[in-house]
Formats: structure tokens, C-alpha cells, sequence
């Protein structure tokens, strides 16, 4: 009986180890367990943040070249300095070469390779009410938040593509923690799965906890890298990631506002990031985004072609049944 017993409580204990996340690391306000590599990595992603560059120089990065390219202006930036910036050397490692990053703590924190399973820095800064309405019941810190205003001439939709990444996956996945991020046109979130309703957040694109696909929520759109998982292989500190997404929107005439924001939620620790894809916001007309009436002729022409072809084929075998 008492070894019943034992083992009952050995499995219960387990159970409990098991189900709970990990403890939060506690580095402090304004503190952070991450360090460079040591020797400095040759290849992979590099950054560089604003205590170097500008907000002018991360949007200049982000803003396409050519007629599709919108005209800018009110150019502003809340955050820590060292919570954005511009990369290089994605290719084969989120999707794409360069392009800009905001974070919720460290943008230096995104390079690779994956040694820390919580990589945290704590700026010490608020969160952000915008951010708050995209996930109720949790409150946001450290957001990291970079504004302007656009104008697209003569052309109505705008499109930019981008990858969410995060050192939360995957033992916080449905847990009291949910960084979460937005892209906040003329103040409405574009920054939605495919289908147009679904935020972008930890909670909404995952393979479960424990990491299981293909279950978990959205979990197609998902790429695992944590340790523990089986992952560690994509050269980024970053547990896990999106697959890259692609944010478009119809914009009004005139003068638009798009607002990019990113934040812990839940406690200032554990590192996300956003990483917008350089020259990719652009101007691009309705027809890039529907057929064209040309287009549609061809489609309903088709259709109507393969349905006659299907009607010519039953009647035959019909006349050869009558015949035999």
C-alpha cells in the first residue's frame, strides 16, 4: 500500500513538472541575460540598433524604391533605443535578407545561434493600450512602437511582408504570457492571419504546449527552433517563428497612418521581435489583389469550356451504353 502510494505521488509530482512552464527569468528593470557571442558570429543575421541609426534611416529601410513607393512623412518613435533597428543576413533564416526589426527587448538578441531557451531584456518601459485591445485580460509592457504617415499616389492598397519571432515558444503557449504586436492602419490592426480576423499573438500561431503538430492553434503558419522541442537548427537565438506573412490593406486618398507596434505581455521578460521585410512596403493597385476584368474573362471562359468537355464526355458514354 505505502508503495502504492508512492508511485501515486512520484506520477502526480511528475504530472505537475511537467504541465508547468518554466520559472520566469527575474534580470531587473533596465537589465538582461544576454551577452554578444564570443568570437562574433561571421555570417548570419546582424543588426544595428538606434543608438546608431535614426527612425528616418529604419523607415527609409522599410520603404520601397520606385513609382510604387508612398510618400512619406511625421516620422516618430517610442521606445529603447536598443529595441530597434535595421538587419541583414536573413536569407535561409526567417525568408528574407534584410529589412527592419522592432522588439520587446534587444533587436542584437535576435542573432543566432539558439543557446538561451529565455533570452530576456527588461527596458523598463509601459505597454501599449492599442495592443492591449488585441489580446483582453492582459497588459502589455516595454512596447516598442514606430510611426508615420503615407501617401499612396493614384493606387488604394498598401503591402509589406514581415515574420513574428519569439523566445516564449513554446513553453509559454497558452499560458498568462502572450507577446503580441500589431500593424495599426488609420488605427485598425492589419496585421492578421490569412482570412482577415485572427491577430497575429504566442496564443493564435503555435503547434501546442507541448509542442505537438500539427496541433496547437494556426499551426501551419508555425516554424519550432526551441532546444527542447527538437529545434535549434535555424540559425536565431529565437525559439520560434512565424512562416512569413504578408500584411496588406486598403488605404484611403490622401494621407494615411500606419502605426508599428510590438510588446511584452504579461511581464516585461522574454524577448519578441518583428521583422518587417526591407523595401517591401509598397503601393500596389486593387488589381495585384483581385482579377482583373480581362482575367475574369479567361476564368469564367475556362469554367464554361471544362463544363461543356464534361457534358460531351457523359453524353458519349450514355450513347455507348444505348448502343451495347
Amino acid at each position: 500500500m505505502k508503495t502504492l502510494l508512492v508511485v501515486i505521488l512520484i506520477a502526480v509530482a511528475v504530472s505537475a513538472w511537467a504541465q508547468d512552464p518554466p520559472a520566469r527569468p527575474d534580470v531587473g528593470t533596465n537589465g538582461t541575460n544576454w551577452s554578444p557571442p564570443v568570437p562574433a558570429p561571421t555570417s548570419g543575421i546582424s543588426t544595428t540598433d538606434l543608438n546608431t541609426l535614426t527612425p528616418n534611416d529604419l523607415v527609409d529601410a522599410l520603404i520601397g524604391s520606385g513609382p510604387d513607393a508612398p510618400t512619406i512623412s511625421n516620422i516618430t518613435y517610442n521606445g529603447a533605443n536598443v529595441a530597434a533597428g535595421t538587419f541583414t543576413g536573413g536569407t535561409g533564416i526567417i525568408g528574407f535578407e534584410n529589412g527592419i526589426i522592432l522588439s520587446s527587448g534587444n533587436v542584437a538578441s535576435v542573432a543566432g545561434p539558439n543557446l538561451v531557451d529565455d533570452v530576456t531584456t527588461d527596458n523598463g518601459l509601459s505597454g501599449d493600450a492599442d495592443l492591449d485591445n488585441l489580446i483582453p485580460g492582459y497588459q502589455t509592457y516595454d512596447a516598442t512602437i514606430l510611426e508615420f504617415d503615407f501617401e499612396c499616389e493614384n493606387l488604394q492598397v498598401i503591402s509589406f511582408s514581415y515574420v513574428f519571432a519569439s523566445d516564449e515558444y513554446n513553453e509559454y503557449v497558452n499560458s498568462d504570457y502572450n507577446d503580441v504586436f500589431g500593424f495599426f492602419l488609420n488605427g485598425v490592426n492589419i496585421a492578421l492571419l490569412p482570412g482577415g480576423s485572427t491577430p497575429v499573438a504566442i496564443n493564435n500561431v503555435n503547434c501546442g504546449d507541448p509542442y505537438a503538430p500539427p496541433g496547437g492553434t494556426n499551426c501551419n503558419y508555425y516554424i519550432n527552433n526551441d532546444l527542447d522541442d527538437g529545434g535549434g537548427t535555424i540559425d536565431t537565438e529565437m525559439d520560434g517563428m512565424t512562416v512569413v506573412l504578408v500584411a496588406t490593406a486598403a488605404v484611403n486618398p490622401g494621407v494615411n497612418h500606419i502605426k508599428l507596434a510590438i510588446a511584452d505581455a504579461g511581464d516585461h521578460v522574454l524577448d519578441s521581435d518583428i521583422l518587417l521585410k526591407g523595401e517591401s512596403f509598397l503601393c500596389v493597385t486593387p488589381s495585384d489583389a483581385i482579377p482583373t476584368l480581362t482575367e475574369w474573362g479567361i476564368i469564367i471562359f475556362s469554367v464554361l469550356l471544362l463544363g461543356w468537355m464534361a457534358l460531351v464526355v457523359i453524353r458519349r458514354g450514355r450513347a455507348a451504353n444505348v448502343r451495347t
